[in-house]
């Protein structure tokens, strides 16, 4: 019965929320960030979304949209990263602010127990040999590091370094759509909407050569839990 009425609860206030949304507008960046602000009601500080929809044959390798960014104000959440390395770069990785590092015995355990306590991880080239075994475990999440987004060098430190600034990668998913946290409901709104702006020039940025037609179909941003607001472009 508690659940049920949580749920009613929660409906009866997103719709409330929605109210306050005009479906049929293009808002502005600066007037979707007022108002992403003004339908966010939790009672913690959510991220802010962007969700995009592209033009895009997903299906075909050669329209796969990935790329990265750093946003200009960040993204408001730490990320724990996890370098792979070998002896000789454990301590760059740890000055430059890896949460967890090592080689062997590193890609060992997360094989033997398939727990990826992390949300990005880096390697240099010499650990990719090693690291291939646990590839099965780390792909389908995501976190495989790859030479595509910079998360294979040899330049370790500068990778970590770039990443606690705010880093970001994106990629479309199956559908064709592209989604990115652009902060947090507690920052600024020439913060939030700055974010905003160099997120959507990075998507169009990483159009493929091979993708005809228009592109970039539409943007939309929400909080956590809040309707969508779709964005002038």
């Amino acid at each position: 019965m508690l659940i049920a009425t949580t749920t009613i609860i929660m409906s009866k206030r997103m719709n409330e929320l929605k109210k306050l949304v005009d479906k049929t507008k293009l808002y502005p960046i600066e007037e979707a960030v007022k108002l992403v602000k003004q339908t966010s009601k939790t009672k913690f500080d959510a991220n802010v979304e962007l969700h995009a929809r592209l033009g895009i044959d997903p299906k075909k390798g050669e329209q796969q949209v990935r790329a990265s960014i750093t946003l200009p104000k960040g993204a408001g959440k730490k990320k724990i990263i996890a370098a792979f390395v070998g002896p000789n770069d454990e301590k760059k990785a740890k000055e430059a602010g890896a949460d967890i590092f090592g080689g062997e015995e590193l890609i060992k355990k997360i094989i033997t127990t398939k727990k990826t306590d992390f949300d990005i991880a880096v390697a240099t080239p010499e650990m990719m040999k090693t690291l291939a075994p646990a590839a099965k475990i780390l792909g389908p999440r995501g976190l495989m590091p790859s030479p595509k987004n910079n998360t294979v060098t040899p330049n370790i430190k500068a990778a970590i370094e770039e990443i606690k600034k705010g880093k970001n990668d994106f990629k479309n998913d199956a559908g064709g759509n592209v989604h990115l946290v652009i902060g947090k409901i507690s920052f600024d709104d020439k913060d939030l909407a700055a974010n905003l702006q160099a997120a959507i020039e990075a998507i169009k940025k990483a159009k493929p050569a091979s993708s005809k037609g228009t592109y970039l179909l539409g943007v939309s941003i929400c909080s956590g839990m809040g309707p969508g607001i779709k964005v002038q472009l």
